[in-house]
């Protein structure tokens, strides 16, 4: 099924037959997927084979206390938005039904209005439930997205690329060294996609042990393993009709790739500790920062895994191969981290923005983020300065001895330099340099420091 922004998967749970059609009929004609079945058995069948945005439960079913159902369900799925249906809806009814987890009620008879009105609202809810999942998942890796300008004509290029894959469903792999944004391309990938509107979920390869990675995709069931205290839905399951990103997938253990193959090709997987089949809508995307082909060649990776996921591949480029785009990415970095830390630095001075067209930068886009993002904490000024960049960056300065042929306003503005980097305080520099700080600020502007 392809999905399209605001289609819900919607769970039916009534006993009769009559109201489960006429609702499945208004919520098909909304274009929503819809599932319709009889008793909390057939309910808990379902839910355990696929996911669900809103089930709406009937509270009178036969035999049985439709009450009964909101818990299970919650707990095979947490975000699960549930309507309950009553004949005679009291306060204490809607309220033991809200205790018990559901999201509202609607009393019947109801119209084809009111439960178009309900399901728009709680569409709405999970939306927005799922931008701050993302949210949530980016927290850490929160920059401005400077990537997708470039100067560069291959790296424009590599976008018009990955604007026209977004469109489709094919397997996207990502390659390139460490630090060049992948994971900003993963990200405007699933924003530019059908899916833009379903959660997005990232998972690093080598950041989760192998022997709780299995788990952390797929999900697991209550006393699985040791410490198993409770369910686990799994990622998979969280972005449901969403994407999920596989960060450095060629360092995925065998085993996982074995069940992430089956996935992909199947749309089946199953929890651990389970034998029951699940189904998911999920689109994947990888990247790796390693030599795939390689990999496979040395029985690390798999074949048929690799061929699975390298249906579109894109080469991003390292920072070093696309140097014009150094400065302006620079120059975005330092007006966001400028504003994030309540200051008003303009920019770079001429020695700064030499030093970083010059450096080589091995860690890419990563690394000069953190440099941007330390020199404007550390710097004092209006413009950020050489002195405020790591040393890493800026070469080594010889600094001149007594006696060789140099100006004495040279050695005077490296000694000033040397001390201000040293100096905890401006006070403490002007102290050490035996002159006053209007004295020392006056060099400061002099020399630019």
């Amino acid at each position: 099924m392809t999905l399209s922004p605001g289609i819900l998967n919607i769970l039916i749970v009534d006993d009769e037959i009559n109201i489960r059609k006429t609702l499945a009929y208004c919520l098909e004609t909304e274009g929503h997927s819809v599932v319709a079945v009889a008793d909390s058995q057939g309910a808990l069948r379902e839910a355990k084979q696929r996911s669900f945005d809103i089930a709406f439960i009937d509270l009178r079913l036969e035999g049985e206390d439709g009450m009964d159902l909101i818990p299970p369900l919650l707990v095979e799925s947490p975000w699960l938005k549930i309507v309950v249906i009553t004949a005679n809806a009291t306060i204490e009814t809607a309220v033991e039904a809200m205790r018990r987890g559901a999201a509202d009620y609607i009393e019947k008879p109801f119209t084809s209005a009111q439960v178009r009105l309900l399901i728009r609202t709680l569409g709405h809810i999970r939306d927005l439930e799922n931008e701050i999942t993302v949210l949530r998942e980016d927290r850490r890796r929160f920059a401005p997205e400077v990537l997708l300008q470039s100067r560069n004509p291959q790296m424009l290029k590599i976008i018009d690329m990955l604007y026209k894959a977004a469109a489709s469903e094919a397997m996207i792999l990502l390659r390139g060294e460490s630090g060049t944004g992948k994971s900003v391309f993963a990200r405007t990938i699933h924003g530019w996609s059908r899916r833009a509107k379903k959660p997005m979920m990232i998972v690093s390869c080598p950041a989760v042990p192998s022997e709780l990675l299995e788990s952390e995709l797929f999900g697991h069931a209550k006393g699985a393993f040791t410490g198993a205290v409770k369910e686990n839905p799994g990622r998979i399951a969280a972005c449901e009709g969403g994407t999920l990103f596989l960060d450095e997938i060629g360092d995925m253990a065998l085993p996982i790739q074995a069940k992430l193959l089956r996935f992909i090709q199947d749309k089946e997987y199953e929890r651990l500790g389970e034998t029951l089949s699940r189904k998911a809508n999920v689109r994947i995307i990888t990247a790796t920062n390693v030599n795939l082909e390689q990999r496979v060649a040395e029985g690390r990776f798999r074949e048929d895994l690799f061929y699975r996921i390298n249906v579109i591949s894109v080469n991003v480029l390292p920072l070093r191969e696309r140097r014009d785009d150094i400065m302006p990415i620079a120059r975005d970095f330092c007006k966001f981290f400028s504003l994030a830390n309540h200051k008003n630095i303009e920019g770079f001075d001429e020695r700064a923005e030499r030093a970083l067209l010059e450096y080589s930068w091995p860690g890419n886009v990563r690394e000069l983020r953190n440099a941007i993002e330390r020199a404007v904490i550390l710097g004092s000024g209006d413009r950020i300065t050489e002195d405020d960049l790591p040393e890493s960056i800026v070469p080594a300065i010889a600094f001149p001895g007594i006696g060789d042929a140099v100006p004495l306003a040279t050695i005077e503005e490296l000694h000033i330099r040397k001390i201000l980097k040293k100096s905890p305080s401006i006070q403490e520099a002007a102290g050490t340099l035996g002159i006053d700080q209007a004295t020392l600020w006056r060099r400061r502007k002099a020399y630019g420091i």
